[in-house]
């Protein structure tokens, strides 16, 4: 009778090593399908694809669909997968509530920034993963924004003025939204964000930041970088 070989959860760490495997394997193919190819969205779809067949083939975990929002949703690792090219590193995401831009986006994130280079002799094109960062759902929310109100809180600032400042920054929400987002604030506290999160119908996150991070922050793990002096 034949074994049956069960498939391992995974799990944060786990994650990660898979993503250092896969940028360094990558980064050596010369792909046929990609030569030429300038829409940012569809080099990011085959990667993310490509990336989640090789969690499936090897661990017991679920891979969202479009209508979930989030690629890898389980409990256990709910984090989101983004591709995006070194020369502009940033892509979208759904909008939920203004909460996301002070509090985090409420998952965590696996970004793949890549430099592509196409060979017009072998018609082929070349990923190089030049970065690959983890970022905790904590470190989600947008630099400046967590920074300027984490600073008011220390100077003792009241509800009236937490709220003149998110007016200013065009915080998508209504008054009584505003009101319990400033209380909330005064009460605890957001962490320190990480992204650059403009607002639109959908949120356009930018990673530069956390690309040429040089520090190390709790929450965000450099899981490749070639970027570094």
């Amino acid at each position: 009778m034949q074994e049956i070989k069960l498939r391992e959860e995974l799990t944060i760490d786990k994650l990660k090593a898979e993503a250092a495997a896969f940028c360094i394997a990558e980064s050596k193919i010369q792909n046929k399908l990609l030569y030429g190819v300038t829409d940012g969205k569809a080099v990011g779809t085959h990667i993310e694809h490509k990336f989640q067949a090789q969690l499936n083939s090897k661990y017991n975990t679920t891979i969202g669909s479009s209508a979930s929002g989030i690629d890898l949703p389980s409990d256990d690792v709910l984090t989101d997968i983004k591709v995006t090219s070194i020369k502009q590193p940033q892509s979208s995401c759904p909008f939920k509530d203004a909460k996301q831009k002070i509090f985090g986006l409420g998952y965590n994130l696996l970004v793949f920034v890549y430099d592509k280079i196409d060979d017009p002799k072998t018609k082929t094109a070349k990923l190089d993963f030049v970065s690959c960062s983890f970022i905790s759902k904590e470190r989600t929310a947008d630099y400046t924004t967590t920074y300027r109100l984490r600073e008011m809180v220390k100077d003792k600032a009241n509800v009236e003025d937490i709220i003149a400042y998110l007016s200013d920054r065009h915080i998508p929400a209504d008054d009584l939204t505003m009101i319990q987002l400033a209380e909330q604030i005064l009460k605890v506290p957001p962490d320190q964000g990480y992204l650059t999160i403009s607002n639109a119908l959908q949120w356009r996150l930018q990673y530069q930041r956390v690309v040429t991070l040089d520090i190390e922050v709790d929450g965000i793990s450099k899981v490749i970088d070639k970027l570094a002096k």
